[in-house]
């Protein structure tokens, strides 16, 4: 069951979610398509840094960190 659509930085620690849409620049989405960010993929945020700026998210199997104005143009489904 999915609740509501949020960006990917409003995920709290250990939520999960699917990723809906990616809103960045060209280049940036190019890379983050590359990394396995596609759309229907689960998402747990997974680490967050000691300055809360970058967070480490669990995608396919591999962790990935994301800066927070790049996971801001990410948009999920919360899972509740």
């Amino acid at each position: 069951m999915n609740c509501n659509i949020i960006s990917l930085n409003e995920l709290n620690l250990k939520e999960k979610g699917v990723i809906k849409e990616i809103t960045c620049d060209d280049n940036i989405k190019r890379r983050l398509l590359d990394l396995g960010l596609i759309e229907g993929t689960n998402i747990e945020l997974v680490l967050v840094s000691p300055f809360k700026d970058p967070k480490a998210y669990e995608v396919r199997g591999t962790t990935i960190a994301l800066r927070e104005e790049d996971a801001k143009k990410i948009y999920i489904s919360k899972k509740c």
